[in-house]
């Protein structure tokens, strides 16, 4: 089972952890995959069900938070990881961004890193996150598709009063 699946299986904490203007740190329980969660005894209804209604289909936030197949808080940097859904998943199809909290009112900043079929964090310290990789590739000549890992540090320098940052690059390591 892929990661974005893992995640999927608890899409509405991410779900709502992704569309809150709220500090990062809030949004840590989010991350754990079910699977990593200890298994206890299915619970017993003590009362009657409450229906509950599906969302309005036409809100634009909801349906583009509901893409969110993977997020990743990097704790202490106010700032997480996450990725979406999209595009051809026999090719790559994870949009894969980082994101810094700014503020209620400016919201996130937000940086794509690339479209890639999974990423796993390496490593991570303040103004730095490492990454293992995992994507497609193309043979142009022939047309075959293959896959591939490798590994890119991704780096900010903090802005003022720790907010995002003016930049984030990306570079390729060993």
């Amino acid at each position: 089972m892929s990661v974005r699946m893992k995640v999927v299986a608890s899409g509405l904490a991410a779900t709502l952890a992704l569309g809150a203007c709220d500090a990062v740190t809030k949004t840590t329980a989010a991350a754990v995959p079910l699977e990593a969660t200890a298994q206890a005894a299915p619970l017993t209804a003590s009362g009657p069900a409450v229906p509950v209604a599906a969302e309005d289909p036409t809100d634009e936030n909801l349906q583009y938070s509901a893409g969110v197949v993977q997020l990743d808080p990097l704790p202490d940097q106010n700032a997480k990881l996450f990725g979406t859904a999209g595009g051809d998943p026999a090719m790559n199809g994870l949009y894969t961004y980082i994101a810094f909290y700014a503020s209620p009112a400016d919201g996130w900043a937000i940086y794509r890193l690339g479209d890639f079929l999974d990423y796993t964090i390496v490593s991570s310290a303040p103004g730095r996150v490492d990454l293992d990789i995992h994507e497609s590739t193309i043979d142009e000549a022939s047309g075959n598709i293959g896959d591939r890992h490798r590994k890119v540090i991704v780096s900010w320098t903090p802005g003022a009063d720790d907010g995002p940052p003016g930049a984030v690059t990306v570079t390729p390591a060993e």
